[in-house]
């Protein structure tokens, strides 16, 4: 059984899609489709079907995805350890949030591609929740995400990167002597209360018996800041990082203590093949940390 069919079934079950698998894959939708029938005659039964505009996994697909995955799993174990260096072989499958991938990333991966230039990085976007799991499950081998609210198991080692305070981001021009009468006063625009700072940022609000006008609510932090930019209200959002000059149209004030900060860090298990990359790449974000 050729694995190189494995990885695309995977890719086609995960996109839903052949041809968002061949271009996740770099190939073209009609190997994608000559892999599969190969994969289906060599197992013996059907594994993909179509439904709609979507393709799903068959019974049989959706029974041996998981299987499918820890197989592909295990040979990039078996690779990364036959590795003749002092580090596995790669590539290192990172996850990071948005913000890390704007601020904090850039400087780490240019140390990186110093220190190892032959160690390629697959980077993978999504919310600290999500990458946060794919560590867990094996399917990334660390990620920069923000520490959860809850004790992280004792399978993965955490180191942290940066703490972020709360801020309130306003438009460039607006004066703003107190920021519990402004954060009441102005039409506001709330970080989603499903993630760790949103939730911070809401507690802290009603701790200090401030009832925002809510004009929008949404994840992002770049997009909140943008709409603040653009004078559609006010915001209280953790101290991001940034790489080159803040945007003049904003402005960031401190809040009065008792602030809180959220944690972000680099995540990893411990006992994985690939956890000495995990832990050379922190070595490299502790000398290229971005400050708050």
């Amino acid at each position: 059984m050729d694995t190189r069919f494995l990885q695309s079934f995977v890719a086609v079950v995960e996109s839903g899609s052949v041809a968002d698998a061949a271009r996740r894959l770099g190939l073209a939708p009609t190997t994608i489709a000559q892999q599969m029938k190969a994969l289906e005659a060599d197992i013996g039964s059907e594994l993909l079907m179509r439904v709609g505009r979507t393709v799903k996994p068959t019974v049989v697909g959706a029974r041996i995805v998981e299987q499918a995955r820890d197989l592909l799993r295990g040979e990039q174990d078996l690779r990364s350890a036959a590795s003749d260096t002092g580090l596995p072989a790669g590539p290192l499958r990172l996850g990071a949030t948005p913000t890390a991938l704007m601020g904090l990333l850039p400087p780490i991966l240019r140390r990186w591609m110093s220190a190892y230039p032959a160690t390629q990085i697959y980077i993978e976007p999504g919310t600290s929740a999500t990458l946060l799991q794919r560590v867990m499950s094996g399917q990334l081998d660390a990620a920069i995400v923000v520490h959860p609210p809850f004790a992280l198991h004792k399978t993965c080692a955490w180191e942290p990167l940066r703490k972020e305070p709360l801020i309130m981001l306003t438009p460039s021009e607006m004066k703003v002597q107190d920021v519990f009468i402004t954060a009441a006063r102005e039409p506001f625009i709330l970080y989603d209360r499903n993630v760790v700072a949103g939730k911070m940022a809401d507690d802290y609000l009603r701790r200090n018996n401030v009832r925002p006008k809510v004009r929008f609510e949404l994840d992002g932090i770049e997009h909140i800041a943008q709409l603040v930019a653009e004078g559609f209200g006010v915001s209280i959002l953790p101290d991001w990082p940034l790489l080159g000059p803040p945007d003049p149209r904003t402005k960031r004030w401190k809040l009065p203590a008792p602030c809180p900060s959220r944690e972000v860090g680099l995540v990893w298990l411990r006992h994985s093949t690939r956890s000495p990359l995990a832990t050379a790449l922190y070595g490299l974000a502790r000398s290229s940390r971005v400050k708050p």
